[in-house]
C-alpha cells in the first residue's frame, strides 16, 4: 500500500515508484534517493552536491538562511565564549560536553601525546628550504602511518581511539615544525605545562636563545579560532576525508587528504586568499575602484573574506572573531600597519555600503581570522596550517561516525555522460 508520505516518481502518467521522505532533528526533510536507479532506471544530476546529504550525520548542523552553526546542538557562539578547544574536541567525538574527570582524563592524553618520532626530523630535511608549510603538513600527516602502525586496524574501536588522540595531539606539532623548516629555525618540542593554543605559539614563535613569553589575549584568539573552525558540516574537505575513509583507507592517509583539499583558496585558502587581495588593492583610495570591479560579473577580480557559500546571513563565526580581532590589534598597538589599516577600512565600508548590506556580503570567520594571524606574526603561507589543526578534530569525529555508520559503503558518485558514443577502433595509418 502507498504511503502519503512519499513522493510519488510519474514519467508520462505512468506511476514508476515512490521516494521515502526522512526526517532529521533540524532542517528540511530529505529524499532518500536510494533505490531511484531501481526503481526508474534514472540517476539524480546534482553538480557539487548542493542539493544531496551524502550521509546522516549527528555533529554539526548549520542554517545558513538564519545564521546558525550547532555542535551537537550548542551555538558556536556560546562554545567560543564559554569553552576550551579540547572541551570541543570531545563533545564532537562523544556527543556530549565532558564532565570534570572525563575533561581531566583527556586533556592529560592529549597533552602527553604531542611528541612526534624523532626520526620525523630527518623526514622534514626531505623538503626543500622553501617548500610551502601545506605541503609539508600534508605530507608528514600521511606519514605517520608509516611512524605509527600499531593501530592501524580501523575495525577496531580502541585502535581508532589511539589513532584519533595521537592525530588530534601532534597535529600542531607537525604544523609548528613545518612552520619553523619553512623559516630555517631549529624545531621546539612541545612543552605540556602549556595549554593546547599557548603551546602552538611556543612551537612556532619561541627560540632557544631567549625564554618564551605567553600572552593570554593571544592564546585565546588561537584557541577562538581553533574552536571556531573545528567543524563545518559536510564542507569540501570533509567529505574528502569521509570519501576517502569510504574504501578502508588508514585515519593518517584520510586526514592528508582532507589536508590537500583545505588547501584550496575557495576552501581553507580562503583567510590567506584575503590578504593577497588586501595586497592587490594596497591603499585606501582604491577600494572604490575594486568594489566597481566586485560588482562587475565580468571582472575576474574576486572579493574574499565577504559573504559565505553556506550562510545567506552574517556569519556567527565572524561575530566572534570581530571582537577577537580589535582585542589584538589594541594589545599589540598595530596603528600603523598599511594591510591592516586598509583591513579596518574595508570593513567599515563593508557594514555601511549599500551594495555589501544588499547582497549580504558581511565580513566572514576568513577575513577577520587572517588580520589576526597577520597581527600575532604568522606568515600567510600558514593560514591554512592554522585551519588544518583545528579541523583535523572535526575530521576525525566525522570519519570515526562514518565508520560506525552501518548504511555506509565505498563512496562511488555517479555521472551525466556526455562523451562520445561506442565507436570502432581504427589504426593509426588509416586516420585522416
Amino acid at each position: 500500500m502507498s504511503d502519503p508520505n512519499n513522493l510519488k516518481i510519474i514519467k508520462n502518467e505512468k506511476e514508476l515508484g515512490e521516494l521515502k521522505i526522512l526526517k532529521g532533528s533540524l532542517g528540511p526533510d530529505v529524499i532518500d534517493i536510494r533505490n531511484l536507479y531501481n526503481q526508474t532506471g534514472l540517476f539524480t544530476y546534482d553538480p557539487s552536491y548542493g542539493a544531496t546529504s551524502s550521509c546522516e550525520s549527528s555533529i554539526t548542523f548549520i542554517d545558513g538562511d538564519e545564521g546558525i552553526l550547532l555542535h551537537r546542538g550548542y551555538p558556536i557562539e556560546q562554545l567560543a565564549e564559554k569553552s576550551s578547544f579540547l572541551e570541543i574536541a570531545y563533545l564532537l567525538l562523544n556527543g556530549e560536553l565532558p564532565n570534570k574527570d572525563e575533561y581531566s582524563k583527556f586533556s592529560s592524553i592529549i597533552t602527553n601525546h604531542t611528541m612526534v618520532h624523532e626520526q620525523f626530523l630527518n623526514f622534514y630535511q626531505g623538503f626543500r628550504r622553501d617548500a610551502h608549510p601545506m605541503a609539508i603538513l600534508c605530507a608528514a600527516t600521511g606519514a605517520m602511518s608509516a611512524f605509527y602502525n600499531d593501530s592501524g586496524d580501523i575495525n577496531d574501536p580502541i585502535q581508532r581511539k589511539i589513532t584519533i588522540n595521537r592525530l588530534i595531539a601532534k597535529i600542531p606539532t607537525l604544523a609548528a615544525m613545518a612552520y619553523k623548516y619553512s623559516i630555517g629555525q631549529p624545531f621546539v618540542y612541545p612543552d605540556n605545562n602549556l595549554s593546547y593554543a599557548e603551546n602552538f605559539l611556543k612551537m612556532c614563535f619561541s627560540v632557544p636563545a631567549q625564554d618564551f613569553k605567553s600572552r593570554n589575549i593571544l592564546s585565546d584568539a588561537i584557541e577562538k579560532i581553533f574552536i571556531l573552525h573545528a567543524d563545518h558540516e559536510q564542507n569540501a574537505s570533509t567529505s574528502t576525508v569521509r570519501l576517502a575513509g569510504s574504501s578502508g583507507a588508514n585515519l593518517f592517509a584520510c586526514i592528508s587528504a582532507g589536508i590537500a583539499s583545505l588547501w584550496g583558496p575557495a576552501h581553507g585558502g580562503a583567510n590567506e586568499a584575503v590578504l593577497k587581495m588586501l595586497n592587490e588593492i594596497q591603499n585606501e583610495k582604491n577600494i572604490p575602484n575594486y568594489l566597481k570591479k566586485a560588482r562587475d560579473k565580468n571582472d575576474p577580480f574576486r572579493l574574499f573574506g565577504f559573504g559565505h557559500r553556506v550562510y545567506k546571513n552574517y556569519d556567527p563565526r565572524a561575530k566572534v572573531m570581530q571582537k577577537t580581532c580589535h582585542e589584538v590589534l589594541e594589545l599589540l598597538g598595530i596603528k600603523d600597519d598599511p594591510l591592516l589599516k586598509l583591513a579596518m577600512k574595508l570593513e567599515k565600508i563593508a557594514l555601511e555600503d549599500s551594495y555589501f548590506i544588499e547582497k549580504k556580503l558581511y565580513p566572514n570567520v576568513d577575513f577577520y581570522s587572517g588580520i589576526i594571524l597577520k597581527a600575532i606574526g604568522f606568515p600567510t603561507s600558514m593560514f591554512t596550517v592554522l585551519f588544518a589543526v583545528a579541523r583535523t578534530v572535526g575530521w576525525v569525529a566525522q570519519w570515526n561516525e562514518m565508520i560506525e555508520d552501518p548504511n555506509q559503503r565505498i563512496g562511488r558518485p555517479r555521472q551525466l555522460y556526455t562523451g562520445s558514443k561506442k565507436r570502432d577502433f581504427i589504426d593509426i595509418k588509416n586516420r585522416n
